[in-house]
Parts: C-alpha cells; structure tokens; sequence
C-alpha cells in the first residue's frame, strides 16, 4: 500500500499543490517555516482524518479561505483507491472512499496506516496522562475495530455520567437508580478497554525493546508501565466508593480515562532520569515498535512519516535509522529536512527509489 498522488487545495499555507509521489523515499527540502511539515500532515490527515498538529479542523484552513480540501491516489495490491477529506466553516467534515461518503469516520481508520516520528513526539513525555493514553489508543484502534467502538461508546457514557453528577450536585438530589444505569455500561466497557490495553503492551513491549537497541546502539533495558486503577482494585465497588466525591467536582474520578503509561529506562522514569539522547531513542523506538506492530496486525506497511529528525537526532541515531528506513521491511516514506547536500550523502547507498520535492512559501514542486 502506499500514496501515489496528493492534491490540497487551501490546506495550512498551500493554495494549491499536486504531487506524484514514489512507492519509495519521497523527501521535502526547504527552509524552516516553508510548508515541508504540512504536506506531512496532509497524509497523515489521509489516513485518520485529522491532523497529527491541530486538532481543531477549522484552524487547519488556509487564512481567510472557507474550506479546505485534501484528495490522495493509493494503490493497494491490484486495486486504487481514491480518498478526500474536505472541511468547511460551520459544517461537519467529509471524508470519502471512492467519493461514497462514509456513515462514521470510525469505518476509514486501519485503512490506510501511517506512522509519523516528528519533534512533538517529546509531549509523549512532558505532557500529562492524556497524552500517552492517546498514543495507545491511536495504535490499537488501527487493528482493532471494535476498540475504537467501545473506547468512543464509553467515553459518550463518561460525559453522560459527568453530567448527571452535576445536575445531581447542582438541585441537591441522588438518584442511585437513574446513576446506577451508566455505572453498569460504565463498568462493562471500560473492563474490556483495560484488558486490551493491558494485552496490547505484552505484545508491545518486547517490540520497543528491540528498535530501542537498533537506534541507541547500547543495551539498557526499557520497559513501559501500566497504571490503571483497574490493575488492583474491583472497578465496581470503587465506582460505588467515589459517588460522593464524584458528585461535589462533577467528574468520575475513577476507571479507565484515568489510566496512565510510565517510560522506564534501567527501571527508573526516563522522564526525570533520561539523558536527552535517552529520550530520543526512547521515543524513535516506541513510533517504530508501532510501525511494527501495525505492519504485523493488519498484514500492510503503513506510510512512515519523518518529520525534522536529521535536526533533533545526532548523526549516530540518524545513521541507525536511515539503515532501517532503507529495508526492505520498510514501505513508502517521506521525508523533510532543510538540506539538500545531507539528503543526499544519508540515502546515497540505498537502493530505493528516491523522489525529492523543493519547497518554498508554500509552493512545492518535484527535483528530479
């Protein structure tokens, strides 16, 4: 599988572009600030049908524009398939397949698979919880569609609970019946979530383990752990426990959306104890342990998206990836970078078709 053709149209700082890309190595050159990120993120709109930058779909219109449109060709085995995610002001995005709209976006994710390493892969581990939670759910629910339903069915029943404890709060009544009703759905989905989560790190773990090697060339040991508070204590009977509490803040303080990962590197967080390199080879290991994991799952090569790495890696890093980016295990993948001269002595022994694409205040054209 890979993107044969990409067309924007009022997409971030693009007016207009079209592009025909090679199954291979495609790369962006230009300046900081010149676009090469968003034509990143334009295939990766493709593909999850947002972006991996802005969540906020209106402010991902060029300025003063109403609308964005973003078209893309992939071919997968004998078959081509046409994709377009349009947004407009005030109206609800349209994503569709062979311009048959779909009924959920939920149906289109798994498709068409990409895995992005950018520099705001730190927030991994400088953010709060939240973060994290979102990167585990982004990879199971690319393999497993039923996850992606039960993660969304509770986080619907979540808000429903939230806002019942707040009316509760707010005319001085408890109802334990009417509550009672989103405990039980609160309870069934978020036990099935906790155990794919929890099935999902043995597998991934492992995985990270080995690229972590590859990249940093050293042997220290990695692990990620998983705290939920569904790992020691009886969902139910905590559920009942924080009612009280719940109701005076309006928010359910326990269960699945609670749930964290802790990076560890020689048993220790990598958050306080990792030097800088540490950290980056942590981070390049976990988004490739995801290309691998998502490569093996669905039995296709998801796009790899390199955003700025020569610039955030040192060259002994940058090395071990680009000889692993060269194999063949590897499929499509783009590339930015602001120098040309560098582009070309990382990938002058591969063998891989190359394609290079100049771009300049929002215009890119291809270089040979």
């Amino acid at each position: 599988m890979y993107l044969s053709s990409l067309s924007l149209v009022n997409f971030k700082n693009y007016t207009e572009a079209q592009l025909e890309f090679s199954d291979g190595i495609n790369v962006f050159v230009g300046d900081n600030g010149a676009g090469k990120t968003n034509l990143l993120d334009a295939v990766f709109y493709l593909s999850f049908c947002k972006s991996f930058l802005n969540p906020i779909d209106s402010q991902n219109i060029r300025m003063n524009e109403k609308f964005f449109l973003l078209q893309g060709t992939y071919e997968k085995g004998d078959k081509t398939v046409e994709i377009s995610c349009s947004v407009q002001n005030g109206q609800k995005k349209k994503v569709k397949r062979n311009k048959k709209e779909y009924d959920r976006l939920s149906e289109h994710i798994g498709l068409f698979p990409a895995v992005v390493i950018s520099p705001y892969d730190t927030n991994l581990i400088s953010e709060g919880s939240e973060t994290r939670r979102r990167f585990i759910d982004s990879i199971v629910s690319q393999f497993d569609r039923s996850y992606l339903e039960t993660l969304q069915r509770y986080n619907k029943v979540l808000d429903q609970r939230n806002a019942l404890l707040k009316q509760f709060y707010d005319q001085r009544i408890f109802d334990a019946e009417t509550i009672d009703v989103w405990d039980i759905q609160l309870l069934e989905l978020g036990k099935i979530i906790h155990e794919k989560r929890h099935h999902f790190l043995v597998d991934f773990i492992p995985v990270c383990q080995k690229y972590f090697d590859l990249i940093a060339n050293k042997k220290e040991t990695i692990h990620i752990e998983y705290r939920s508070q569904l790992n020691e204590l009886d969902f139910k009977t905590e559920l009942k426990r924080s009612e009280r509490k719940d109701m005076a803040t309006g928010f359910t303080s326990v269960g699945i959306h609670k749930d964290d990962l802790v990076f560890l590197i020689q048993n220790q967080p990598i958050k306080k104890y990792g030097s800088q390199g540490q950290q980056k080879s942590f981070l390049v290991a976990l988004k490739l342990a995801q290309f691998d994991i998502v490569r093996r799952l669905l039995d296709m090569k998801p796009i790899l998206l390199l955003d700025d790495v020569f610039d955030k890696l040192d060259h002994q890093r940058v090395t071990h990836l680009m000889k692993l980016v060269s194999d063949h295990e590897f499929g499509q993948v783009f590339v930015t970078d602001t120098d040309l001269d560098r582009i070309h002595k990382v990938f002058r022994d591969t063998k891989i078709e190359q394609r290079i694409f100049n771009v300049e205040g929002g215009k890119v054209e291809q270089a040979n």
